[in-house]
């Protein structure tokens, strides 16, 4: 290997190093948040054991507590690893090294702070203290990675001089004092002085300490408005620089999220799941913040490099960001994730469970889709199917599709979070993650069987509207995830042989390009075989009745016949049937499940 090989690994590895140690201390700034927050702090009152134990103690409280100290031990540690690690990486310029001895020098003020924070916790003073330098510590790793990724030997842009750059460093500003104040607010006794949101109990405040709570809802507006102003700037200004949109997005959809929970919190009297997810939000928000305030000074952030006019306007604009959504997949994904909520709760759902959980499965869906068109946007460009997609076409910009990826899987987490429960946002997650990383940036390009082992990503909706409409998954749930998981491989697979021109010369290894077509048509209807065997167990198992289980022969003999007829006619217009069948037989026996519960 020559030298600069072992020279770019090195500058590789200590980049991922780096976000490694940004999630780290992002970790340490939402566990004291939740420990500060629940109740947990003076828990263990001794330092830095718990009761003269130095294992982790019985009771979420304490766990809680001994959980922040380790962290914060394991924060340093990482810490003084990357500074000494950054000595001996060239690219690692000062900036970084002293960035790094500052963010090491914060924890271990931050260690003594939180040690007289144990003897002595009625300080609120102190407690502001001990979160500040915590959130220093953040801001001071995060920047360090952020510039790790700063080409060698860059000059600095005239972005750094820009109003931007000093709009999102007095936003930086502004959310640091709105996360401290708030911070105060509690163990003060002013946050209980304000009831209700966003009055108090619906008018303006009578006593002092209410003023001073109200107050801090003020500078929430003002943060508000900041966080607004980089939005909007960047979307007009920044739409090709994917760093600053993303960050921006970010930033307004983490601070619209933290600002509801915040309120949902308050109403509902302050229930552990929304205090953790607004600990966690509060977190993110800071780190984007910093990110964003970063790269506005220290990356190349030439605005409008893409001609105005070579963009598309009104609702060419608007037609573009909806074929982003994937909007046909995004419909029939609806169609199981409403059914998941009837057969669950064995009746038709309420009109705002219904509403949410379609709004923020819809969201879900289609940021992940866009980011998928992100990742994929090279290969989209050489397929004959997927060339005219928004990304390869020109009509969106990368920078935008992951901006408004991200944006709309933050949007649909916090609105299953908010309105509906956080079991179905966490399956939410769950399944973007599945979608985006497991099979968009792996399987996809890994593995033959990457449409089988990726098809969990689409069987997971069924499962967020029970999680919906009941609370809970149980066994039936589970049949609805087979389903479509025993479902996409023969739908996709037929599209693949059609396509099988396209995904040989964009180097995805689908079955027929790697094992060629006759096994593919041969999978096809073993799986159809299967998939429908599978829905006729549901009645015998008591979890359908004698609709479904009509419904389900008359629909299962309709589609073997479309896989008979992949197997044995060859050419691609039968495969195309089958592509085509296969879509609305799983909306079809969906609705049969609904139709089967209501009637």
């Amino acid at each position: 290997m020559s030298e600069s090989s072992v020279e770019h690994n090195n500058i590789s590895s200590f980049r991922k190093a780096m976000i490694a140690a940004a999630i780290m201390t992002f970790l340490l700034v939402m566990a004291g948040y939740l420990v500060r927050f629940d109740g947990s702090q003076g828990s263990c009152p001794d330092w830095p054991t718990c009761y003269g134990n130095w294992g982790i103690p019985s009771g979420l409280a304490g766990w809680l507590e001994m959980g922040h100290r380790i962290l914060a031990f394991l924060t340093g540690l990482m810490v003084l690893g990357m500074l000494s690690w950054s000595v001996k990486v060239r690219m690692a310029n000062r900036a970084i090294r002293v960035l790094l001895f500052l963010a090491l020098a914060g924890v271990a003020l931050g260690a003594i702070a939180g040690r007289q924070i144990v003897f002595d916790n009625s300080d609120p003073l102190l407690s502001n203290l001990h979160l500040g330098l915590a959130m220093v510590v953040m801001a001071f790793v995060t920047s360090a990675a952020v510039i790790a990724f700063r080409p060698i030997g860059q000059t600095r842009s005239h972005a750094n001089r820009s109003g931007y750059a000093r709009l999102t460093l007095v936003t930086l500003a502004s959310i640091f004092i709105l996360m401290t104040s708030g911070a105060w607010l509690t163990p003060s006794g002013a946050g209980q002085a304000c009831s209700g949101w966003p009055l108090c109990a619906g008018g303006f405040p009578t006593s002092s300490a209410a003023w001073l709570a109200f107050s801090h809802r003020i500078l929430t507006l003002v943060s508000g408005i900041l966080v607004g102003a980089m939005f909007f700037t960047a979307w007009r200004r920044y739409y090709h620089q994917s760093l600053i949109l993303t960050a921006a997005t970010g930033s307004g959809l983490l601070f619209a999220g933290q600002v509801l929970i915040s309120a949902l919190k308050v109403s509902r009297g302050y229930p552990i799941d929304l205090i953790a997810l607004h600990a966690a939000a509060t977190a993110a928000l800071w780190a984007v913040v910093v990110v964003g305030a970063v790269a506005a000074i220290v990356l190349p952030n030439q605005p409008v490099e893409v001609a105005a006019a070579s963009r598309p306007a009104g609702f060419a604009r608007f037609k573009a960001f909806v074929m982003l959504n994937k909007p046909i997949i995004v419909l029939l994904l609806l169609v199981t994730t409403f059914a998941g909520m009837v057969v669950g709760a064995r009746q038709m759902p309420g009109i705002w469970p219904v509403f949410w959980t379609m709004i923020g499965g819809a969201l879900a869906a289609g940021g992940a889709s866009a980011l998928n068109q992100v990742i994929d946007r090279e290969i989209d460009g050489q397929m004959q199917r997927t060339a005219k997609r928004p990304l390869p076409s020109g009509a969106l910009t990368p920078a935008e599709g992951l901006a408004y990826g991200l944006g709309a899987c933050l949007a649909a987490f916090f609105i299953l979070a908010g309105f509906v429960n956080l079991l179905a946002a966490v399956l939410s997650l769950a399944g973007m993650i599945y979608y985006v990383l497991l099979y968009s940036v792996w399987l996809k390009h890994a593995t033959v069987q990457n449409i089988v082992i990726g098809g969990g990503a689409g069987a997971i909706p069924p499962l967020v509207g029970w999680a919906a409409a009941t609370g809970s998954l149980n066994i039936p749930s589970l049949f609805l995830f087979a389903i479509v998981f025993m479902w996409t491989p023969p739908h996709f697979w037929a599209l693949a042989i059609v396509r099988k021109n396209d995904y040989a010369r964009a180097g995805v290894p689908m079955l027929p390009v790697v094992e060629g077509e006759r096994k593919t048509r041969v999978q096809i209807f073993i799986y159809t075989l299967e998939l429908v065997g599978l829905t006729l167990l549901m009645p015998l198992f008591n979890m359908a009745g004698s609709l479904f289980l009509v419904s389900a022969i008359a629909l299962g003999l309709w589609l073997i016949y479309a896989a008979w007829k992949v197997l044995r006619v060859p050419g691609n217009k039968v495969a195309w049937m089958m592509y085509r069948y296969s879509s609305m037989y799983l909306a079809f026996i969906f609705l049969a499940l609904v139709l089967d519960v209501l009637i």
